[in-house]
């Protein structure tokens, strides 16, 4: 489970690159209940808060050719040495760390793959302020074509520990990600192995998405279809998960919604 106990190596944040603002400020609002406090006048972006806890971060699409698509950060104690860490290990930079004034630290990374994530060093700001409720993150997953590699790569980079465990029905292989040194009860997320043709949202390029918890997955792909957006799987029941779906934002943002099954 993903927590605000933001130790290193678990995930304290993510913000979304949206070609139109507003708009993705208004669909997020109808699918997931979030309100969006803009950064102030002249300022392209801001936050989303659900139930006054801030949730995630919006903000204007501004890199040329990039995909509008959701970036996880995960807490580090020291991004320099995270972006090392990071060039050893295969991955390439995208951002190199930067302060992003008292609040914090921050850099983007790409894995050898192609996956892109973040890494925070908190200042001032540790992360998000809810998790792992009906409208927060509660899950994050790897889509790649090379899960052997990933696991590799996050092993070396934030120590993570991993479980394998079969898919029903001879559906491959998922791998469970917990953080170093903590209990299986503090598994954040999860790794698949699809084959490249598989990831055509990507054109081929492995991928980070985020899981939201949800009261009603039902009731929340009625509000995705009916603000624009579309369903790439689901609503499905998965066996000691829960009922989830695979969602597209009107701008082709991947997430998925999940109401956890019953404990």
């Amino acid at each position: 489970m993903i927590t605000t106990d933001l130790t290193p190596g678990t995930p304290c944040w993510l913000d979304l690159g949206a070609p139109d603002v507003q708009a993705a400020a208004a669909f997020y609002a109808a699918v997931l209940g979030w309100e969006y406090e803009s950064m102030g006048e002249g300022m392209d972006g801001g936050m989303f808060r659900k139930d006054g806890k801030i949730v995630a971060g919006l903000g204007k699409l501004t890199e040329e050719g990039a995909r509008s698509a959701w970036m996880i950060y995960y807490t580090v104690t020291d991004a320099d040495a995270t972006t090392q860490a990071v060039e050893r290990a295969g991955g390439t930079v995208r951002v190199a760390p930067r302060d992003l004034g008292e609040w914090g630290r921050m850099a983007q990374y790409n894995d050898p793959a192609g996956a892109q994530f973040a890494a925070w060093q908190p200042g001032q700001n540790a992360g998000f302020e809810l998790a792992d409720e009906p409208g927060s993150l509660s899950w994050t997953e790897l889509y790649t074509s090379d899960a052997a590699g990933a696991r590799e790569f996050y092993g070396d980079v934030f120590g993570w520990q991993f479980n394998d465990m079969d898919l029903p029905g001879g559906g491959g292989t998922y791998t469970l990600i917990t953080p170093a040194g903590l209990p299986e009860e503090r598994m954040q997320g999860g790794l698949m192995e699809l084959r490249a043709e598989d990831l055509s949202l990507t054109n081929g390029r492995p991928y980070w998405h985020p899981v939201f918890a949800v009261a009603d997955s039902d009731a929340a792909v009625a509000k995705v279809t009916e603000n624009g957006g579309s369903v790439q799987m689901g609503p499905a029941d998965a066996e000691g998960v829960g009922r989830l779906a695979v969602c597209l934002d009107p701008s082709n943002a991947d997430f998925v919604v999940l109401t956890p099954a019953q404990r």
